[in-house]
């Protein structure tokens, strides 16, 4: 049983699954061991033109739509859940700019995003501040013609090797995001390492420290850059999460079928106990409910469709769950080698409990969801309240 794609995604799917197949899954646990990624394989996903997947043809990238960017975000976190993270916050960089940069920022940036000359990182969160992103401090202060950035970011993915960052400060206007490359002066990154889970994805925290950019670089208007412009890459970023979560799902049936398969106890593979048939059961059915709903934010954001924003944060929230109770009965079932280094299962459960933290924690998602419903029900004529309506019709 697999998901039913058109003829174009599935070819892209099964183009995408022979890549990490290939490249990616028999390297993954080296690279979660040394917490590092290559810059080999990020090469190959720029060759293959992964990176700028979602940046229009004109601008040097794929074009591809919602959907195909799912798809690759499943098949990089089936593989490595720290690639699909690369992903996920370098779109968020370049849909920023597609979506609220100036003219001359598009024809500059987009180009070297799509190409992997640059890497973007998006530098929202800092210290004290995580889903109160309009609490941000770091100071952005004009000076002459250019602007001065003073701030700490911490948890920047791919902070360590990005070279164009995202930030996301306070003007007198109020919050402002900017763009900030890695060689200007006063900018630092120092790495935070032991992570519990996506420890490849070269995590870091960022100093700004009298860091001196044009003021040309600012993205959109000031005092919008959470309303507009972190808004927009925090939704995109639930929403690749959403379909990287699906595959770590996926990566934990794959291991959990064949490892039942051929373990025996009692004198029969496990999988003939009833027991382990039902964690299998819920395993297998969350991974495709997972998909289903991806599939339906990502056919809604292709539609441009308001109420994307609402499937979107369903769908991070069930599949991000979903991914957690599959790796923990993964490794239940796994048993005492799903606890040893030889099996990847210690990675599948730190890296999706990482997902029900980024791009909005499941508490914020509930809190979101059922605002969505209380707004939908408002909008519903005829729909009777009270606990004995049907009494009186």
């Amino acid at each position: 049983m697999t998901l039913s794609l058109a003829p174009a995604h599935e070819a892209a799917r099964a183009e995408f699954r022979t890549f990490v197949d290939e490249h990616v899954v028999p390297h993954a646990g080296a690279w979660h061991r040394a917490q590092s990624t290559p810059p080999e394989i990020i090469g190959r996903l720029a060759e293959r033109g992964y990176l700028g997947i979602s940046i229009p043809a004109n601008f040097g990238g794929g074009g591809k739509d919602a959907v195909t960017l799912g798809l690759l975000a499943a098949e990089l976190g089936r593989g490595c859940s720290s690639l699909r993270s690369l992903l996920t916050v370098h779109t968020m960089v370049a849909q920023a700019i597609l979506r609220w940069g100036s003219r001359a920022q598009k024809e500059t940036w987009l180009p070297q995003l799509a190409s992997g000359a640059r890497i973007g990182a998006l530098a929202l969160s800092e210290p004290g501040v995580g889903s109160d992103a309009k609490s941000v401090t770091t100071a952005i202060e004009p000076d002459g013609g250019d602007l001065v950035v003073d701030g700490h970011k911490s948890w920047i993915t791919y902070g360590h090797v990005a070279n164009l960052f995202l930030v996301f400060g306070r003007t007198a206007e109020g919050p402002t995001a900017v763009l900030i490359e890695r060689e200007r002066p006063g900018l630092r990154t120092d790495p935070i390492l032991d992570l519990i889970g996506i420890r490849a994805s070269m995590t870091a925290s960022v100093r700004l420290e009298g860091c001196r950019v044009p003021e040309g670089n600012i993205v959109g208007r000031r005092g919008l850059g959470i309303s507009q412009v972190a808004s927009l890459a925090l939704d995109l970023g639930r929403y690749t999460v959403a379909w990287g979560s699906v595959g770590i799902q996926r990566a934990c049936v794959e291991a959990c079928v064949a490892y039942t398969g051929r373990r025996e106890q009692f004198g029969v593979p496990i999988k003939e106990h009833q027991l382990v048939r039902q964690m299998v059961t819920n395993m297998f059915t969350d991974l495709h409910a997972s998909e289903l709903l991806c599939m339906e934010a990502g056919r809604l954001r292709d539609v441009k469709d308001p109420s994307a924003l609402a499937a979107t944060s369903m769908a991070k929230y069930f599949a991000s769950t979903a991914a957690v109770r599959a790796a923990n009965d993964a490794l239940q079932l796994h048993g005492a080698n799903g606890a040893a280094g030889d099996y990847p299962l210690q990675r599948y459960l730190g890296d999706a409990k990482i997902m029900e933290i980024i791009e909005g924690s499941s508490q914020i998602q509930q809190i979101t969801i059922a605002e969505y419903a209380y707004q939908e029900h408002a909008r519903s004529p005829g729909i009777p309240s009270g606990t004995d309506s049907w009494r009186k019709s």
